[in-house]
């Protein structure tokens, strides 16, 4: 009764936070705009927010590079994240405010994402739980955020947006109160292994050709992820149709999660990250020149390919390094590709918006053809620590 699987542990976690995050990345735009942010100051917002989840990535995640440390600071990070959250419904449109509140916030929510991912990681590599399977449940959370939360905001109006997101990490610190029934444990050897070198890291072309391919990628996600709300809300779509695009593009996501362990088996990373950038090219151009309802559910259909196919190579990528580098390496992911790179893109993003409209996603579009032609390999078992 006090106890967990590591599958039931780490998803019912997965469950509350992206529950969180399927309110806050679709519909935090159309929040700010109700609160009469203008547009470019969204984009700022939204792009300061990834950038300090960079800024935590590069500082406060690589710290917590020895799996037993995982779960409890995977609580306390669930905590604060909670008070940041419920902190924003009290600062009506102050600019300021707004600001401050979106820097504690993301500081606490940034390292969640390669924490929990690394956590889910370890235990895949133990033979514990099946990563594809344990991440789908954070998908199917975040299609029940993003539906939630449209319908809430039609019902009502906008103002129950912050709510229903706090409601979210409220579940991941209840559902994971109790402990998992194995604890994770480092690999023999690496215990007392120092925390490994980012710098170092980063000095191998290996390791910066992996980045640029998921920055390339994900990136190309940056003006979905912030206008595509307004977007399609000023096209005539109301919030709960909004909502339903949404999660029908995390559907494609958990299906491709599900069968990722045959549907994959026999793709290189290489292989696998060619795929998402056909992917973006395809979805992005299809998003930009077409508003037809069925066409835009083509196109998030795609999102299976360009974020979910992209996720998964970049796993199996860090599954090749020892255990005291995959909280490294799941930080440098979330600290540039996903940090630094999606704050710029996010901000630019913000200001093309606003001149270009639509023709945004045409930019988005262009980042799969590098990506395309890009050539990776996959990450040597060998140490990247720091020197003694």
């Amino acid at each position: 009764m006090f106890r967990s699987s590591p599958f039931g542990w780490t998803s019912q976690y997965l469950i509350g936070f992206f529950f969180n995050y399927g309110v806050y990345l679709p519909f935090w735009a159309l929040w700010l705009a109700y609160l009469e942010v203008s547009a470019s100051n969204i984009g700022l917002l939204l792009g300061l927010g990834f950038g300090v989840r960079c800024l935590a990535n590069l500082v406060i995640t690589p710290r917590i590079h020895k799996v037993e440390h995982l779960i409890p600071a995977l609580r306390w990070f669930g905590l604060a994240a909670l008070a940041t959250c419920v902190a924003y419904i009290y600062c009506g449109g102050s600019l300021w405010a707004l600001t401050i509140v979106t820097v504690l916030f993301n500081m606490m929510v940034g390292p969640i994402v390669p924490l929990s991912d690394a956590l889910a990681n370890h235990y895949a590599k133990e033979g514990h739980l099946d990563y594809g399977r344990t991440r789908l449940w954070g998908s199917i959370a975040f299609i029940a955020g993003s539906t939630v939360v449209g319908l809430a905001a039609a019902e009502f109006s906008p103002a129950v947006i912050p709510w229903v997101a706090a409601a979210g990490l409220v579940a991941a610190l209840v559902l994971t109160v109790r402990q998992p029934t194995v604890l994770p444990v480092s690999e023999p050897g690496s215990h007392d292994a120092p925390r490994p070198a980012l710098m170092q890291m980063l000095r191998d072309p290996k390791v910066i050709q992996f980045l640029t391919i998921i920055a390339l990628l994900q990136g190309s996600h940056a003006a979905y992820y912030s206008f595509s709300a307004i977007y399609w809300k000023d096209v005539g779509y109301s919030e709960d149709v909004i909502g339903y695009l949404w999660s029908f593009s995390v559907v494609a996501e958990v299906a491709v999660f599900a069968i990722s362990k045959r549907l994959f088996a026999g793709w290189s990373v290489a292989n696998m990250f060619r795929l998402a950038a056909v992917g973006v090219m395809i979805r992005w151009g299809l998003t930009a020149t077409m508003t037809e309802l069925p066409v835009l559910f083509a196109a998030q259909a795609l999102h299976g390919i360009t974020f979910a196919a992209a996720h998964l190579a970049t796993i199996r990528y860090i599954q090749h390094a020892q255990s005291n580098q995959m909280v490294a390496l799941q930080a440098l992911y979330n600290a540039l590709p996903m940090g630094a790179f999606m704050a710029l893109m996010t901000a630019l993003s913000g200001w093309l918006y606003g001149l270009w409209g639509a023709d945004i996603f045409w930019l988005m579009a262009l980042m799969g053809v590098p990506a395309l032609f890009m050539k990776i390999e996959d990450m040597p078992r060998r140490s990247l620590v720091q020197d003694n």
